[in-house]
């Protein structure tokens, strides 16, 4: 995987963080991108490099069209080509539907399913020039079966889902595969706010006993970079430990 080169959105924490450094691992160039968490996003950077692997840090909204392009362009002009996005940027605003702003809504799809759509748009134009790329939407469990409270999320996630499906049949003859990763509960700063009773009933549903670890998931995203993932495009891979409910 020496002198490949991917960018995940929203890598200054959580799933983002540990997908950028299992990457660096394998010997790829990493780009990192955050929207207001520079501090931190500077100490993934070190991390990257200090697995040996180049870095660049690239702050950018993703749901403005004109800076996940300006995003991908600063990229290429650095690296040279982006072989992998990882379109994993993405935001909460949980409340029943009839209490959900117009706000709310718009700003979780605007991240969530539009931020992926622009940068997949800007990144697709490099790769079709190499006849070779790789993009992985993060979607949920949530986006596949809904979930209460969850109307403008389900909807961003479920919309990532045909947003993948679109482009591997677009782009699959110009070597361009597009999978989606559906996560279940993982353990994040979302998932530290439930209360002991809430983690416990989650778990009881879960097959395996527990909750997910980001690097649960980045151990995917990073199969799916592969070469071993040649021949998957158009898919979905449920990591959820077996959840059930959802």
């Amino acid at each position: 995987m020496n002198n490949k080169v991917a960018l995940i959105t929203g890598s200054s924490s959580g799933i983002g963080r540990t997908t950028a450094l299992t990457f660096a691992r394998n010997g790829f160039g990493v780009i990192i991108n955050h929207l207001n968490d520079r501090e931190q996003a500077e100490q993934v950077l070190k991390e990257v490099q200090n697995a040996g692997s180049q870095g660049l840090v690239i702050q950018a909204d993703v749901s403005k069209s004109d800076e996940a392009k300006h995003m991908m362009d600063v990229a290429v002009e650095e690296f040279g080509h982006i072989d992998v996005l990882v379109n994993n940027a993405g935001i909460t605003r949980d409340q029943l539907m009839v209490r959900l702003s117009d706000e709310d809504w718009l700003q979780v799809i605007n991240t969530n399913l539009n931020g992926a759509f622009y940068c997949s748009r800007a990144a697709v134009k490099y790769m079709m020039k190499k006849r070779y790329g790789r993009i992985i939407n993060i979607s949920s469990v949530v986006g596949i079966s809904g979930n209460a409270g969850q109307t403008n999320y389900a909807a961003a996630k479920s919309g990532l889902l045909g947003l993948t499906f679109s482009i591997a049949h677009e782009y699959g003859r110009r070597g361009i595969n597009a999978n989606a990763v559906a996560p279940g509960y993982i353990q994040s700063n979302m998932t530290a706010k439930l209360s002991p009773e809430q983690t416990e009933k989650i778990k009881s549903g879960i097959a395996v006993g527990r909750l997910g670890t980001s690097d649960d998931i980045a151990g995917v995203i990073a199969f799916l970079a592969s070469p071993a993932a040649d021949y998957i495009n158009g898919q979905v891979i449920r990591v959820d430990g077996g959840l059930s409910g959802l």
